[in-house]
C-alpha cells in the first residue's frame, strides 16, 4: 500500500490549486494540521487521513484540465503562405479566424477583420498575392496542457481562442464553443 511522504501532499494539494486554508475546509481539519503534515511535524490519524484524501478527490473531479477540452490537430496556416491560401482554409473550415504557426511556434493570428481592412487599402489582385506575415495581428493567448477550464474560459472572455503549448510548441486549441461543450458532461 502507497502511504505519501509529506512532501507528496504538498505536492497533490498545489497540483490540485489549493491552498492549504483550502484543503482544510474542504477536510474538515484546521490549516496548522495541514502545515503540520506537510511539513512532517506530526502523524496524521488514519481517520484525518481519510478526510484529507476524500477532499483531494473531490477537488480532482471539479478541476477540469484544458488538455480534456481542447482540440487537436490545429487548422492553422504559416506566415508565410498566401492570403490567398489562408482565406481558402478559412473558408473551407468556416472559420472567421485562425492562428499562425510556424514551426510548432505560435507567430500570430489572422481574421477575417484584418484580410477585409487589407482589401480596402489595395488593389484586390495584389491582395491575394500578400503573405499573411503581411497583414496577420496578435498570436492568441497560450496556456500549459495543465491550465485549468476555468482559467480559460476567463482568458476567453476577451480572446477568440486560446493556444495550449507543451515544451513550446503548440498542441491543442480551445474556443468558447469547447468551452460550452463541457456543459453536455
Amino acid at each position: 500500500m502507497f502511504l505519501p511522504t509529506p512532501e507528496d501532499f504538498k505536492k497533490l494539494r498545489l497540483e490540485l490549486g489549493l491552498t492549504q486554508h483550502n484543503l482544510a475546509t474542504r477536510a474538515g481539519v484546521s490549516q496548522p494540521l495541514i502545515a503540520r503534515i506537510e511539513s512532517g511535524d506530526v502523524d496524521p490519524r488514519l481517520s484525518t487521513l481519510h478526510k484529507i484524501f476524500n477532499a483531494f478527490d473531490a477537488a480532482r473531479k471539479e478541476k477540469v484540465l484544458v488538455r480534456n477540452v481542447m482540440h487537436s490537430p490545429i487548422i492553422h496556416t504559416t506566415s508565410d503562405s498566401s492570403l490567398e491560401d489562408a482565406v481558402r482554409i478559412m473558408e473551407e473550415h468556416a472559420f472567421s479566424q485562425m492562428p499562425v504557426i510556424d514551426g510548432g511556434v505560435p507567430v500570430g493570428s489572422i481574421s477575417t477583420d484584418q484580410i477585409v481592412a487589407s482589401m480596402t487599402d489595395q488593389d484586390i489582385k495584389k491582395v491575394s498575392h500578400l503573405l499573411v506575415r503581411n497583414i496577420m495581428g496578435e498570436s492568441f493567448p497560450t496556456v500549459s496542457l495543465t491550465t485549468d477550464a476555468n482559467t480559460v474560459s476567463r482568458i476567453l472572455e476577451k480572446n477568440p481562442a486560446v493556444l495550449v503549448l507543451e515544451k513550446g510548441v503548440v498542441v491543442g486549441m480551445v474556443t468558447k464553443h469547447d468551452i460550452m461543450k463541457m456543459l453536455r458532461g
